[in-house]
């Protein structure tokens, strides 16, 4: 993880010196603004990770004496298809569409079909074919 954490260190020094520069030209606060925050929040990603990896055992990307087999097995689980996230999505676009033309019944409706959408996703692997 050190390698993250300088990669997104290098990411943070950039948009230090490129936030003022926007501004300096510019003179927008919109873009300014937007900036920052990005700035602040790759900041706040380099300090997770870089005290993450202080704590950690090595990974094999990270020790300059790893051998290729040193990474193999399990890389852990990655979940099957699933037709939830779409459910999910569309269910957002009802309710910023009832938003939208400020027909409040069709917020509300995508609201109760957005939190069944939201459950199902949750609880996939709990019930049915994917059942653990």
């Amino acid at each position: 993880m050190k390698i993250e954490a300088w990669i997104f260190g290098l990411s943070t020094a950039f948009f230090v010196i490129v936030s003022p520069a926007y501004w300096l030209i510019t003179n927008d606060w919109t873009g300014t603004s937007a900036l920052v925050m990005t700035t602040l929040l790759v900041a706040m990603i380099t300090l997770y990770l870089g005290f993450h990896a202080a704590r950690m055992d090595p990974r094999p990307e990270d020790r300059k004496d790893a051998e290729i087999a040193d990474g193999a097995g399990e890389l852990g689980f990655f979940p099957p298809y699933s037709w939830w996230p779409l459910w999910c999505g569309a269910t957002l676009a009802v309710m910023v569409y009832g938003l939208a033309i400020h027909a409040w019944w069709l917020f509300i409706i995508g609201v109760f079909l957005g939190a069944l959408a939201l459950c199902g996703l949750v609880f996939e692997y709990y019930r049915g074919e994917h059942a653990h």
